[in-house]
């Protein structure tokens, strides 16, 4: 009986096997040098160049203004801009700008703080409010309303300003804190900011589970929607407060009782009293009364960065 004799078979070559492995090393090697390029970013000389003569641009101004508040008047007028004067003088500054005219300084602050909680709060609530139900709810005349708003936007302020002076003349509210805090309440930047934050922070099916489980519409808004809204609202709460703050053209042509002055008009009345017959100079009470100015701006933004970054960064991750 005849046998078959088994043919001898060839190995497989382990050269593919080797050629796939030099190859995965080349991918992995490739992935590693990409992960460390992500790590560290090329540099950019213009870049670099750029960015620090903005930053010059920013801080050489508040430089200027911080070292000349620790100036006497004299030092003020005879020393380098840019560097201290002979006397270190910010605490007798800062003494002398809060006691001036019998104080006038510390009322300027209060009004300039009613300014901003009635006028700057009231347009962050009424720009969430209308932000949010712009974004989440359909009704006729939207595409109107959008319009609308769009073409409020593109409107420079100073050009409402004199329009708005001889409506509030009309009406008797010049000359009264009202004139100030009414039109303070109209943001329509703060308004569209809004209206797009929260068309995409909130998701209509979290609102329609809320719904699903019987909270009714202001309850969704309060414990829902609201939280989420957080980041938009500190961006248009700091939007409307430096606005409010800074706001300087209105005030002019609205109020003329030096009692009702914001800080932006009481700072310019003493720096004019220079010019005037008789006047007084008092340019280091001026530029003190600027540093004290820019205090509150600066805390609140140091305050509020951390939500505003938060919502910056929110969603920019894939889990």
């Amino acid at each position: 009986m005849a046998t078959a004799t088994p043919t001898p078979t060839t190995p497989r070559s382990s050269a593919p096997r080797l050629r796939s492995t030099r190859g995965a090393g080349r991918r992995d090697g490739t992935s590693r040098t990409r992960a460390h390029s992500a790590d560290r970013p090329r540099r950019s000389v213009l870049l670099t160049v750029l960015t620090s003569l903005v930053l010059l641009y920013s801080l050489v101004p508040l430089a200027w203004l911080v070292i000349n508040a620790t100036k006497t008047q004299g030092d003020l007028l005879t020393s380098f801009g840019l560097w201290f004067g002979d006397s270190f003088a910010l605490f007798s500054n800062i003494g002398q700008t809060l006691t001036y005219d019998d104080g006038i300084f510390v009322r300027w602050f209060l009004n300039t703080v009613l300014y901003v909680v009635l006028g700057a709060g009231g347009a962050t609530l009424l720009a969430v409010l209308g932000g949010y139900g712009l974004a989440k709810f359909q009704f006729p005349g939207k595409r109107g309303v959008f319009a609308v708003v769009i073409g409020a936007v593109a409107v420079p302020g100073t050009a409402l300003a004199v329009p708005t002076f001889l409506m509030f003349s009309q009406m008797g509210l010049t000359n009264t804190p009202w004139s100030v805090i009414i039109p303070s309440l109209i943001s329509p930047f703060g308004l569209y900011l809004m209206w797009t934050f929260a068309a995409e922070a909130i998701p209509t099916e979290l609102m329609e589970a809320a719904r699903i489980d019987g909270a009714n519409e202001a309850r969704t808004f309060a414990q829902v929607c609201l939280p989420l809204l957080a980041p938009g609202i500190v961006t248009v709460l700091l939007f409307t407060m430096v606005a409010t703050w800074n706001n300087y053209f209105l005030p002019l042509i609205m109020l003329k009782n030096p009692d009702w002055y914001p800080l932006t008009l009481g700072l310019n009345a003493w720096n004019a009293q220079a010019a005037t017959a008789g006047g007084e100079a008092i340019f280091h009470l001026v530029i003190t009364g600027s540093v004290l100015t820019i205090v509150p701006l600066v805390v609140a933004f140091l305050f509020l960065q951390r939500y505003w970054q938060s919502g910056l960064a929110a969603g920019s991750v894939k889990e």
